[in-house]
Protein backbone atom coordinates (compact mmCIF):
# COMPACT_ATOMS: atom_id res chain seq x y z
CA UNK A 1 0.00 0.00 0.00
CA UNK A 2 1.34 3.83 -0.94
CA UNK A 3 1.80 6.17 1.91
CA UNK A 4 -1.27 8.34 -0.33
CA UNK A 5 -3.45 5.21 -0.02
CA UNK A 6 -2.69 4.41 4.04
CA UNK A 7 -2.79 8.68 4.54
CA UNK A 8 -6.59 8.26 2.68
CA UNK A 9 -7.67 5.56 5.13
CA UNK A 10 -6.28 7.06 8.36
CA UNK A 11 -7.78 10.26 7.26
CA UNK A 12 -11.41 8.34 6.92
CA UNK A 13 -11.02 6.91 10.62
CA UNK A 14 -10.26 9.91 12.03
CA UNK A 15 -12.78 11.06 14.07
CA UNK A 16 -13.90 14.22 13.90
CA UNK A 17 -15.88 17.15 14.31
CA UNK A 18 -16.81 21.32 13.72
CA UNK A 19 -13.30 22.74 12.14
CA UNK A 20 -11.66 19.36 12.16
CA UNK A 21 -14.52 17.86 10.24
CA UNK A 22 -13.92 20.76 7.51
CA UNK A 23 -9.82 20.03 7.54
CA UNK A 24 -10.47 16.42 7.00
CA UNK A 25 -12.42 16.78 4.39
CA UNK A 26 -10.02 19.23 3.16
CA UNK A 27 -6.96 17.12 3.43
CA UNK A 28 -9.20 14.08 1.75
CA UNK A 29 -10.08 16.56 -1.35
CA UNK A 30 -6.21 16.86 -1.72
CA UNK A 31 -5.71 13.80 -1.60
CA UNK A 32 -7.97 12.66 -4.37
CA UNK A 33 -7.13 15.72 -6.60
CA UNK A 34 -3.42 14.99 -6.33
CA UNK A 35 -2.01 12.43 -6.21
CA UNK A 36 1.93 13.63 -5.39
CA UNK A 37 -0.17 14.96 -2.56
CA UNK A 38 2.26 13.68 0.53
CA UNK A 39 5.28 15.50 -1.06
CA UNK A 40 7.12 18.25 -0.64
CA UNK A 41 7.52 18.66 -4.49
CA UNK A 42 3.70 19.07 -4.59
CA UNK A 43 2.98 22.72 -5.40
CA UNK A 44 -0.52 22.79 -4.35
CA UNK A 45 0.62 21.96 -0.55
CA UNK A 46 1.57 18.50 0.96
CA UNK A 47 1.00 16.74 4.10
CA UNK A 48 2.92 16.59 7.05
CA UNK A 49 3.52 14.91 9.83
CA UNK A 50 4.22 15.64 13.93
CA UNK A 51 4.24 14.70 17.04
CA UNK A 52 3.92 16.35 20.25
CA UNK A 53 6.21 14.87 22.62
CA UNK A 54 4.95 14.35 26.40
CA UNK A 55 5.81 13.57 30.09
CA UNK A 56 2.46 13.33 31.33
CA UNK A 57 4.66 11.67 34.46
CA UNK A 58 6.04 15.34 35.06
CA UNK A 59 3.20 17.23 33.35
CA UNK A 60 5.52 18.33 30.13
CA UNK A 61 6.02 18.80 26.70
CA UNK A 62 9.02 19.33 24.64
CA UNK A 63 9.27 21.83 22.05
CA UNK A 64 11.85 22.88 19.28
CA UNK A 65 12.62 26.30 18.69
CA UNK A 66 12.57 25.57 14.84
CA UNK A 67 15.46 27.16 12.42
CA UNK A 68 13.42 28.91 9.90
CA UNK A 69 10.42 29.98 11.74
CA UNK A 70 12.27 31.14 15.18
CA UNK A 71 8.80 29.82 16.89
CA UNK A 72 8.49 26.88 19.35
CA UNK A 73 6.69 24.04 17.84
CA UNK A 74 6.22 20.48 18.08
CA UNK A 75 8.55 18.26 16.45
CA UNK A 76 8.10 17.28 12.54
CA UNK A 77 8.30 17.26 8.84
CA UNK A 78 8.02 15.90 5.92
CA UNK A 79 7.47 12.49 4.73
CA UNK A 80 9.72 10.79 3.02
CA UNK A 81 10.19 7.65 0.68
CA UNK A 82 10.96 5.15 3.27
CA UNK A 83 7.89 6.27 5.59
CA UNK A 84 5.30 3.36 5.11
CA UNK A 85 2.19 5.17 7.31
CA UNK A 86 1.94 8.63 8.36
CA UNK A 87 2.20 7.48 12.18
CA UNK A 88 5.53 6.71 11.44
CA UNK A 89 6.77 9.15 9.59
CA UNK A 90 5.07 11.42 12.95
CA UNK A 91 7.14 9.24 15.11
CA UNK A 92 10.66 9.45 12.81
CA UNK A 93 10.07 13.23 12.75
CA UNK A 94 9.51 13.31 16.27
CA UNK A 95 12.99 10.61 17.31
CA UNK A 96 14.89 12.45 14.77
CA UNK A 97 14.26 16.14 16.27
CA UNK A 98 14.05 15.43 19.97
CA UNK A 99 17.14 12.98 19.57
CA UNK A 100 14.92 10.72 22.17
CA UNK A 101 15.30 6.78 21.21
CA UNK A 102 11.80 4.63 22.63
CA UNK A 103 9.44 7.21 21.86
CA UNK A 104 6.11 5.96 21.76
CA UNK A 105 2.62 7.15 19.69
CA UNK A 106 -0.17 7.94 22.28
CA UNK A 107 -2.53 4.90 20.99
CA UNK A 108 -5.68 6.38 18.85
CA UNK A 109 -4.49 7.58 16.07
CA UNK A 110 -4.35 11.36 14.89
CA UNK A 111 -4.82 13.86 17.91
CA UNK A 112 -5.43 16.59 15.85
CA UNK A 113 -5.35 18.29 11.56
CA UNK A 114 -3.87 21.45 11.05
CA UNK A 115 -3.65 23.43 7.63
CA UNK A 116 -1.37 26.65 7.56
CA UNK A 117 0.17 28.61 4.55
CA UNK A 118 3.89 28.39 3.49
CA UNK A 119 6.24 30.41 1.19
CA UNK A 120 5.93 29.62 -2.41
CA UNK A 121 6.28 27.25 -4.54
CA UNK A 122 4.39 25.38 -2.30
CA UNK A 123 1.31 26.55 -0.52
CA UNK A 124 -0.05 24.85 2.39
CA UNK A 125 1.16 22.68 4.57
CA UNK A 126 -1.56 19.99 5.78
CA UNK A 127 -0.38 18.77 9.15
CA UNK A 128 -1.46 15.22 10.92
CA UNK A 129 -0.40 15.75 14.35
CA UNK A 130 0.63 12.84 16.70
CA UNK A 131 1.55 12.81 20.23
CA UNK A 132 4.43 10.61 21.72
CA UNK A 133 5.24 9.51 24.86
CA UNK A 134 8.67 9.91 26.27
CA UNK A 135 9.84 7.27 28.23
CA UNK A 136 11.11 7.23 32.11
CA UNK A 137 14.37 8.99 32.07
CA UNK A 138 14.15 10.90 28.20
CA UNK A 139 16.96 12.69 27.85
CA UNK A 140 16.78 15.28 24.68
CA UNK A 141 19.78 16.23 21.98
CA UNK A 142 19.39 18.83 19.87
CA UNK A 143 19.04 18.27 15.94
CA UNK A 144 20.71 20.68 12.92
CA UNK A 145 16.99 21.50 12.51
CA UNK A 146 16.46 23.35 15.74
CA UNK A 147 17.67 26.00 17.20
CA UNK A 148 17.10 24.74 20.48
CA UNK A 149 15.08 21.75 22.37
CA UNK A 150 13.24 22.95 25.52
CA UNK A 151 10.52 20.59 28.19
CA UNK A 152 7.84 23.32 29.22
CA UNK A 153 5.25 22.75 32.03
CA UNK A 154 1.59 21.79 30.49
CA UNK A 155 0.82 25.64 31.89
CA UNK A 156 3.57 27.69 30.19
CA UNK A 157 2.95 26.36 26.47
CA UNK A 158 0.63 29.16 25.73
CA UNK A 159 3.00 32.02 26.74
CA UNK A 160 5.74 30.51 24.42
CA UNK A 161 3.89 28.27 21.61
CA UNK A 162 1.11 29.44 18.70
CA UNK A 163 -2.47 28.72 19.32
CA UNK A 164 -2.02 25.64 16.93
CA UNK A 165 0.62 24.35 19.53
CA UNK A 166 -1.76 25.54 22.55
CA UNK A 167 -4.75 23.11 20.57
CA UNK A 168 -2.49 20.18 19.95
CA UNK A 169 -1.95 20.34 23.50
CA UNK A 170 -5.35 20.23 24.89
CA UNK A 171 -6.28 17.19 22.60
CA UNK A 172 -3.69 15.45 23.81
CA UNK A 173 -4.46 15.84 26.92
CA UNK A 174 -7.72 15.25 26.89
CA UNK A 175 -6.60 12.17 25.13
CA UNK A 176 -4.67 11.30 27.96
CA UNK A 177 -6.99 11.19 30.24
CA UNK A 178 -9.25 8.86 28.76
CA UNK A 179 -6.60 6.05 29.12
Amino acid sequence: MSLHDEAVLVLKAYESNGAQEELRRTYLDHLSAHEDGMWKACEAGHLTASALVVDPERGRVLLTLHKKLGMWLQMGGHCEPGDATVAGAALREATEESGIPGLTLLPGGPVRLDRHPIPAPCHWHLDVQYAALAPAGAVEAISEESLDLRWFAYDEVASVADTSVVLLLEDTRARLRQL
